[in-house]
């Protein structure tokens, strides 16, 4: 990796000194002239992660481009060394509490130079260690391992929280929930294998990603089932969805190596319109009733539970009463 190093400095010798010494360390190098130049292309989302700042500039100086850096949130870390002339430990205590990384007097040592951006790689290699390792956490923490969908917990965040944002806005339509049900899984995995079961999991996973809208959520919400939220959708226009999502699935089975695996789902639904009292977990409920009622059934159908009745769809769009 070629790292990127800033220079700013108002002397053009000191900046074609250190240029040169950099190049031939193998940086590529980005020079300027004043602090407020320096501080513009270092915020910058692309910008170099690090950089050699003087003390005493036009526009900011070392120390104010160190804050104006460190203040920036959502950016990767970068290491500043402070140039300067100044030795008081005074001087130095005050441009390390603004944030700098190190420094550096004048005139420098190339050698204790290329030796302290050394140290700077090392710094950034472990920053940028650490982050990737938070996300890891993070991503864990909230997502499937096996389908790479929302987990039970944050999709149960998320329905509360579209539930009341419907209530806050006075959507009519309300939010519809999307109880799915692979059925028969147990079949899959004793015939065509675990190996085949996970693979089929993945593949309805992503058959109810595509089958949605960008903003819609989609969840394993355990074992071979799924939960499916649809904000500021009617309980009509969720019950097509569902029957869309539960056709095309039955009409192409799912290919593992060189078998194919008819799969079909059965579908609970409810409509936070139609159940205005309810919280996420009793939603959740009404739609797992409606699932229960579509195994009950035969399966491989759709079922909206209301509040006048269980409702079947027969096809997209169209509700009977059972």
């Amino acid at each position: 990796m070629k790292w990127r190093v800033l220079i700013a400095d108002d002397d053009s010798l000191s900046r074609r000194m250190l240029k040169s010494t950099l190049e031939r360390s193998g940086y590529e190098v980005i020079s300027v002239e004043d602090g407020s130049a320096a501080s513009a292309v270092l915020c910058e989302a692309d910008g170099p992660r690090m950089a050699l700042l003087d003390w005493m500039m036009p526009g900011l100086d070392g120390p104010a481009v160190v804050r104006a850096v460190r203040v920036r949130r959502g950016m990767q870390y970068v290491h500043m060394i402070l140039l300067t002339s100044r030795q008081s430990k005074e001087d130095v205590v005050a441009g390390l509490d603004a944030g700098a990384d190190d420094y550096l007097t004048k005139p420098f040592n190339p050698q204790e130079l290329r030796a302290r951006l050394r140290t700077g790689e090392r710094i950034l290699h472990l920053e940028d260690t650490l982050v990737q390792a938070r996300e890891e956490m993070r991503y864990r923490a909230t997502h499937d391992a096996l389908t790479g969908l929302w987990n039970r917990g944050v999709i149960l965040e998320l329905l509360q929280r579209e539930i009341q944002r419907g209530k806050r806005d006075q959507h009519p339509g309300g939010v519809t929930v999307l109880l799915a049900d692979i059925d028969h899984f147990k079949n899959v995995n004793d015939t065509f294998g675990h190996a085949a079961g996970d693979n089929a999991l993945r593949r309805v996973a992503k058959h109810l990603t595509d089958s949605v809208r960008n903003y819609d959520a989609v969840s394993r919400y355990g074992g071979e089932e799924f939960l499916v939220i649809l904000p500021a959708c009617d309980a009509k226009s969720g019950c097509d969805r569902a029957e869309h999502i539960r056709h095309t699935l039955e009409i192409t089975p799912i290919a593992s190596g060189d078998i194919k695996i008819p799969i079909t789902l059965s579908i609970g639904a409810a409509n936070s319109a139609e159940w205005p009292a309810l919280e996420a977990e009793a939603l959740i409920r009404k739609a797992d009733e409606a699932l229960y009622k579509a195994k009950s059934d035969g399966r491989n159908r759709v079922i909206i539970s209301r509040p006048q009745g269980f409702g079947q769809v027969r096809s997209a769009g169209q509700l009977s009463i059972a």
